[in-house]
């Protein structure tokens, strides 16, 4: 509830800003509106550029950090992040728009959280707000127009689309704005968004960013060991990270979580408390539980969908496709259901070509929908 509070503040503090923006009354550089973050801190509307820092932890995306990096190396590079909620798309992000390469190659670089939109007009408008441009009615062409305009190489990451882009009838409007970014030359942009779909519209650099996967097990035991600064062996450490499954976002709470509270306190809250252990924040960046329920607010997400997810999540092993058509299972349209949870990374095909959910999403199903 209170992630939902923050977000319908967010979004409300976003339209009195579009609406001023509309109205002509001031300029973004001298405004006395203020946006109020999740995390409480407040930053006026001239501020919005700052970029976001660099990860101070960062193991087991070294791989996809030098594929983007080759993406960045082609002409007019338009390049995709995809994955389940909590696989460190955000962080991965950041860690390319600080590389080294990164910096000396574009000289202008904004990163848009586009988590308060939920159209194309606020897309617009919060990506103009980032730019420091003055108010005016069409604010597409505007921030278009202002790129065309720069003589030096642009970056532009736009975090979080999802957000607007995941409603159907707002989809078409958001892909228009990367679409006409996209025809900008000397700009480079990178969104990041759940799921494992790309946007249209957009002719994304080849070869394709494959969707986030978890982390690898010395990947997830080195930032587990970093955060909690303890690098023992112990079966009661190996427990703990089987229950994450390599979720970055769930390896990450649970070590900060052990630093303060121990291996053995954290194992015995889990039998009951489960990923409630780990909700604790405010924002989808520090609630495993409001990261799981934001992929499960998607639009995409039928009755159907649901109760499958729902199956899933009595299931560790998962489902094989001969007992998805010929188990009799009560559900409409049982392989588009799988299709949806697929395309919104809930689930995934494990080695075997079985339909497995990992175990954080299992056990907050089992908690909050758990199969009938």
């Amino acid at each position: 509830m209170q992630v939902q509070n923050e977000a319908d503040t967010m979004h409300k503090e976003l339209m009195e800003l579009i609406s001023t923006l509309s109205n002509g009354t001031i300029s973004d550089r001298s405004s006395s509106v203020f946006y109020k973050g999740a995390s409480g801190s407040q930053y006026s509307s001239n501020s919005f550029s700052l970029l976001p820092s660099q990860p101070k932890i960062f193991h087991g995306r070294e791989s996809e950090l030098q594929e983007i990096m080759e993406l960045l190396g082609q002409n007019t590079p338009r390049v995709a992040i995809l994955g389940g909620g909590g696989m460190g798309k955000t962080v991965l992000a950041r860690a390319v728009l600080h590389h080294t390469n990164t910096c000396a190659r574009f000289e202008h670089r904004f990163f848009v959280s586009a988590e308060a939109a939920t159209t194309a007009v606020e897309l617009a408008a919060l990506i103009g707000l980032h730019l420091g441009l003055e108010p005016g009615a069409n604010l597409t062409r505007t921030v278009v127009q202002y790129f065309i305009s720069q003589a030096s190489p642009c970056l532009l990451v736009l975090d979080n689309l999802e957000t607007p882009w995941e409603p159907a009838q707002a989809r078409e409007g958001v892909e228009n704005l990367p679409s006409l970014l996209a025809a900008v030359e000397h700009l480079a942009l990178i969104i990041t968004l759940r799921g494992s779909e790309r946007p249209g519209k957009v002719r994304w650099s080849r070869p394709f960013l494959q969707p986030l996967q978890p982390l690898s097990n010395n990947a997830a035991q080195k930032i587990f060991e970093e955060i909690t600064d303890d690098s023992h062996a112990s079966d009661e450490k190996a427990q703990l990270l089987e229950l994450t499954e390599n979720m970055p976002l769930a390896v990450d709470l649970m070590a900060h979580l052990v630093e303060f509270e121990g291996i053995s306190t954290v194992l015995n809250r889990w039998k009951t408390e489960k990923t409630s252990l780990l909700s604790i924040g405010y924002d989808r960046h520090s609630n495993l539980d409001a990261s799981i329920a934001i992929s499960l607010l998607s639009p995409r997400i039928t009755p159907g969908a649901q109760q499958l997810l729902s199956l899933l999540s009595i299931l560790p092993d998962g489902l094989s496709d001969h007992q998805l058509t010929q188990g009799n299972l009560p559900i409409t349209d049982i392989l588009s259901c799988k299709s949806v949870l697929l395309a919104t990374s809930l689930a995934y095909k494990d080695t075997k070509n079985r339909l497995r959910s990992l175990v954080p999403i299992r056990e907050h199903i089992q908690r909050f929908s758990p199969p009938s």
